[in-house]
C-alpha cells in the first residue's frame, strides 16, 4: 500500500539528502513509499542523474554465467540475475572488452552487448575469417575483430568491422606484419580513443600500434614502455589520455605498479603514481607469479586484478581534478576456479529501474571488505 504523503515525516531538502547516501538500487523502491518521496527522487538533479561507476563480474560455468555488480560508492557487491540468452550466447565463449562490450564469437556468429547492465543483446552474422582468440573492441557504433586468424587461414592479421547501424561486415587493412606472432588477445591490450581510434599495445614489449577507422590506417610501432624496470603493460583510455598501467620488476617479484597518463597525440607519459606498497604485497602474495594484470575502467575508477587469482581487486580512483589517484582494493568473492570476465560503465537510477521492471530481474545487497 502506498504510504499517503501526510504520513510522511521527512520532506524537502532533509529527505533528499537521506536519500543521496542510499545505493541506486534502493532508490527505485524508494520512490515508491509515497507521492513526497517520488518527488524527492524524480525532481532532483542530484538524485536522478547521479551516475554510480559499477564494475560488473560475470562467472560462467559450462551451463550458466551469474553477474555480480560492485558499486564503488556504497562499497558493496550486489547479486544479480542479469544473465545473457543462453539459447542465443554460448556462456562457455563469453569474453569481454572496454568500454563494456560483453560478447560471444563463433564461427557462425557474433552475439554482443554494451548497454550499462547488458539489457540488450545483438546478433550478427560471424566475420568471414576465423579467429582463435582476436582481439575485439567497441569503436563508437562498429565492432572491430582483429588478428587471432586460426593457422589455416590465408590471413592471420585480418582485420574485419561490423557496423551496427547497417548490420554490415567490412574488411580493412590488415594489423602490421610486426604483430605476426603476437596478433592476439593474449598478448595484447587494446584501449578505444574518441571513439575512432584502436590502441593495441604488446604486453610484454610495450610497443603499441594506433588503427585509425575513418582512415582505414594503422600507424606505429611506438615505444610505450617509459621505464626499463616494466616487463608488462597494460592500456585503457580515460577522457583525453591513456591510461598505462606497468609491473615492475619480473614475474615472480613483482617490485612494483606504476601509472602513467599518455598523450595519444605526442605519446609523451607523464607518471600519475604508484600502488602502495601493502597492495603491492597482496598482488604478489596472491600468486607465485604475476605475469600480467587486467584493467577495466569504470567512471574514473580504474579496477587492477591478476587474472589467475582474482580473490583480492585493486582500485584507483583518479582525482577530477587531473592530478593523482587513491588507491585501495576489495574483496570479490570469487575463486580462481571460475572463468571470469569483466565490464565496467556508469549506471543510473533510469538504468537501475529499466533492469528492475524487466522481467525476473532482481539486485541483491552482499557484505564486502574495502580496505
Amino acid at each position: 500500500m502506498v504510504v499517503q504523503d501526510q504520513d510522511s515525516a521527512l520532506r524537502g531538502d532533509i529527505l533528499e539528502a537521506i536519500l543521496s547516501h542510499a545505493p541506486l538500487t534502493d532508490l527505485v523502491p524508494a520512490s515508491r513509499v509515497s507521492h513526497s518521496w517520488r518527488r524527492a527522487v524524480t525532481s532532483s538533479p542530484s538524485l536522478l542523474y547521479r551516475l554510480e561507476p559499477w564494475l560488473l563480474l560475470h562467472s560462467t560455468t559450462s551451463t550458466q554465467t551469474t553477474t555480480h555488480a560492485y558499486d564503488s560508492r556504497s562499497r558493496v557487491w550486489i547479486e544479480t540475475n542479469l544473465r545473457p540468452p543462453t539459447e542465443r550466447v554460448p556462456t562457455t565463449a563469453l569474453r569481454s572488452s572496454h568500454p563494456n562490450l560483453l560478447y560471444a564469437l563463433s564461427p557462425s556468429r557474433l552475439s554482443f552487448s554494451f548497454d550499462p547492465l547488458h539489457l540488450a543483446w545483438h546478433h550478427a552474422d560471424g566475420p568471414a575469417v576465423w579467429r582463435s582468440d582476436p582481439v575485439v573492441a567497441l569503436v563508437g557504433r562498429r565492432i572491430v575483430v582483429a588478428g587471432g586468424g586460426c593457422d589455416f587461414e590465408d590471413d592471420p592479421l585480418a582485420v574485419e568491422v561490423y557496423d551496427i547501424d547497417s548490420r554490415a561486415w567490412n574488411a580493412r587493412q590488415s594489423m602490421p606484419a610486426g604483430l605476426k606472432d603476437s596478433a592476439a588477445s593474449t598478448w595484447l591490450s587494446a584501449a578505444v580513443y574518441k571513439n575512432h581510434r584502436l590502441f593495441v599495445t604488446e604486453k610484454n614489449s610495450g610497443v603499441t600500434h594506433t588503427f585509425d577507422l575513418e582512415t582505414n590506417v594503422w600507424r606505429g610501432p611506438y615505444d610505450m614502455r617509459p621505464d626499463s624496470s616494466v616487463f608488462s603493460v597494460a592500456i585503457t583510455c580515460f577522457e583525453d589520455r591513456l591510461i598505462l598501467v606497468g609491473l615492475l620488476g619480473e614475474a615472480e617479484n613483482v617490485g612494483g605498479v606504476r601509472l602513467w597518463g599518455v598523450n595519444c597525440e605526442s605519446f609523451e607519459c607523464e607518471l600519475m603514481g604508484d600502488m602502495p606498497a601493502e597492495l603491492v604485497e597482496k598482488l604478489r602474495s596472491g600468486s607465485y607469479c604475476v605475469a600480467s594484470v587486467g584493467v577495466c575502467l569504470a567512471g574514473n575508477i580504474l579496477y587492477i586484478y591478476d587474472p589467475a587469482m582474482l580473490e583480492e581487486i585493486f582500485t584507483c580512483e583518479f582525482d577530477g581534478n587531473g592530478g593523482g589517484c587513491r588507491w585501495g582494493s576489495v574483496r570479490s568473492h570469487r575463486s580462481s576456479m571460475e572463468r571470469v570476465v569483466f565490464t565496467g560503465l556508469e549506471v543510473g537510477i533510469r538504468e537501475v529501474h529499466k533492469a528492475l521492471a524487466a522481467e525476473r530481474r532482481r539486485f541483491t545487497a552482499e557484505a564486502s571488505r574495502v580496505e
